[in-house]
């Protein structure tokens, strides 16, 4: 006869404690390709973008009027290219949660661990952890690039300066609250091209509707767009004086806003879990 050590006997079958959840969960988001695939398009865009978006700063520098000069932020040319990553991070984090559903596997899933909530909560902990690191190594990549091309031909930034290290910081952060947002989208459609379709509709597609509202209805809807607060949370400016005709919240309160809607998108997705059948 086998021994059954107390450890054992604690857990019923079928049920995992939290910390079985994150290692199902990180063995799955490592054994994939399509976590490779979405890290790898977020570090190419991120730095690619970034590069020739500081490198046509730095060759049209002389040519550049007064209010260009005046209004030129070198810390946020040179994160021009998280603000492409953001959709390979969207995409990731939508996978994440949807890919079970596609392939069915989430039936397993919630066999062994049928506490739903545990499971969702596994997987946002997981991929935040994970799209943190990576966004943020992405993020301090660009800036140090970016300032590197830009050195001798127009005025550059350093880490020790007013706002910057904030807004690079906050160049990681971002993406990582707009992919937790994907997973609970993902939670809430249970299909991958529904909910990068929804993800693509909020960040691009969004925009240019609210763009065609008259100032008066549009401005104060555009300062809630998760793409008017990412360019000023990657701004040194306290309001994005990237875009002086869409003021956009400061910094930490457009950080609140991009909390609620991931939290605001993983519970609602949590709620209907536990709600329906897989």
């Amino acid at each position: 006869m086998v021994a059954v050590t107390p450890a054992l006997r604690a857990l019923p079958a079928g049920k995992y404690r939290f910390s079985g959840a994150l290692r199902s969960e990180w063995t799955k988001i490592r054994s994939v390709r399509s976590t490779a695939w979405c890290i790898l398009a977020t570090v190419a865009l991120g730095i690619g973008i970034d590069i020739l978006a500081t490198s046509s700063e730095a060759s049209n520098w002389r040519n550049a009027g007064f209010v260009d000069r005046a209004l030129f932020d070198p810390t946020s040319i040179s994160l021009t290219g998280l603000l492409f990553g953001q959709l390979a991070m969207g995409v990731l984090g939508g996978l994440t949660m949807s890919a079970e559903y596609g392939s069915g596997s989430i039936r397993a899933t919630l066999a062994a661990i049928p506490r739903r909530p545990v499971v969702l909560a596994a997987k946002a902990v997981v991929f935040g952890v994970v799209a943190l690191v990576v966004t943020e190594a992405v993020s301090f990549a660009s800036f140090f690039v970016g300032q590197a091309i830009l050195s001798g031909s127009t005025p550059t930034a350093t880490l020790s300066q007013h706002e910057v290290l904030r807004a690079v910081i906050g160049g990681g952060l971002f993406l990582t609250l707009l992919g937790l947002m994907a997973l609970g989208l993902a939670a809430i459609i249970r299909h991958t091209a529904g909910t990068i379709t929804t993800f693509v509709g909020i960040l691009l597609i969004l925009p240019l509707v609210v763009s065609a509202f008259p100032a008066k209805i549009g401005h104060p809807i555009g300062r809630y767009l998760p793409a008017t607060i990412g360019a000023a949370m990657t701004s040194t400016t306290s309001e994005g004086a990237h875009d002086a005709f869409l003021p956009a919240f400061p910094f930490w309160h457009g950080f609140g806003v991009m909390c609620a809607y991931a939290v605001g998108a993983l519970v609602i997705g949590g709620a209907l879990m536990v709600r329906r059948d897989p």
